[in-house]
């Protein structure tokens, strides 16, 4: 490799790592916990609660609507979904004057209609995964921390073809001990580096596709869903809509072998004006994450459409567990920490390599 190359790939990676270093560091030390923060939600927050009627007969789901708008009058209602290990219909809704973002969110017990508790993260919990997702900022943040991670991904790919020459002159793996500081520090920072970035490079860009939710989900209803609302001239009021019941028991007979995740009504963001958007999913590790919406008519309880998501929308779901390592259990998810302690290692040492050579240099 030419010089005036190899001082260009320098530049690049000297550059794209110290643009992005201290908000990288940021997001693997919050990352860390959040890999596990299933298991840590469920020591601190475990919870013994017991249904009213454990084998009784369970409400029907327009029931349970019923019972939660009758609690939050003047509201309508946006999502249903459906908690796994008990049996809780989770009813959210707002206000017609409600600010953007304000939902009422209601867990209700299906086997009497009672209140149940409130499954959340532990604050401390909610609080690292609100840093790593948008540092508090909304959709600015997410998409600056997007701009980071395609900083780090030309941090990756010139070190690696930095690193290809100084293989040449040492065997793979050289950490020269007896050395000054400076130079072993640039052995773990290289070797590190070489055997993590296939790693670092799956984080880093599913990182990237998960701060462009909003506007993926976005651009899928606008352009997706638009053709279903061409026959309509009005939203359908909340009187005028059709069994809740019926609508997914249609939805059901059109994705037979599927597990209902949510209920998006007309109206929602995952809806339309004029549908009801009952969403299911497979049974698989990797199609548990991929959902297939049946569209059912608010107005009539007629199916309108079955419509699997675009590829990006896929891959916007595949990217969200793959970035936290959580498809293969637990074993997946100790990978991926001590992955992301070195990732951690190789960011501090960089740090300190370029000002250890900025005070050899002064």
């Amino acid at each position: 490799m030419r010089t005036r190359t190899l001082r260009a790939w320098s530049w690049v990676h000297t550059w794209s790592s110290l643009v992005s270093t201290l908000f990288l560091l940021m997001l693997c030390i919050t990352g860390l916990p959040l890999v596990f923060a299933h298991e840590i939600d469920e020591v601190l927050l475990h919870q013994d609660w017991a249904p009213a009627a454990a084998e009784g007969p369970r409400l029907s789901l327009d029931q349970v609507l019923d019972t939660a708008l009758a609690r939050q009058p003047g509201h309508a209602p946006m999502f249903m979904s459906f908690d796994e290990d008990r049996p809780v219909v989770n009813v959210t809704s707002r206000a017609s004057d409600a600010p953007a973002g304000a939902y009422a969110f209601q867990p209700i017990d299906q086997t009497s209609g009672d209140p149940a508790p409130l499954v959340a993260g532990h604050p401390v919990m909610e609080f690292l995964l609100q840093l790593h997702t948008d540092m508090f900022l909304g959709l600015p943040g997410m998409l600056f921390l997007g701009v980071m991670g395609l900083m780090l991904t030309a941090a990756v790919v010139s070190g690696v073809v930095l690193y290809a020459p100084f293989m040449r002159r040492l065997p793979f793996g050289t950490v020269r001990a007896s050395r000054a500081a400076r130079t072993r520090w640039l052995d773990y920072h290289n070797l590190l580096g070489v055997v993590t970035a296939a790693w670092v490079l799956v984080v880093g860009l599913t990182g990237v596709v998960n701060t462009l939710a909003v506007p993926i989900i976005a651009h899928w209803k606008d352009n997706a869903l638009s053709g279903l609302t061409a026959a309509y001239d009005a939203p359908v009021a909340l009187g005028e809509r059709s069994s809740l019941d019926a609508a997914v028991d249609r939805a059901r007979q059109a994705l037979p072998g599927m597990t209902l995740q949510f209920v998006a009504f007309p109206g929602s963001d995952y809806s339309t004006d004029h549908h009801y958007a009952v969403f299911f999913h497979g049974d698989t590790p990797v199609t548990r994450h991929l959902i297939t919406p049946a569209l059912i008519d608010a107005r009539t309880g007629q199916l309108a459409a079955v419509a699997p998501m675009p590829w990006y929308v896929k891959t916007l779901s595949l990217s969200q567990p793959l970035h936290f390592g959580d498809y293969g259990g637990l074993s997946l998810k100790i990978l991926w920490a001590v992955l992301d302690a070195a990732a951690i290692v190789i960011l501090g040492s960089g740090l300190y390599l370029w000002f250890a050579r900025r005070r050899r240099a002064a």
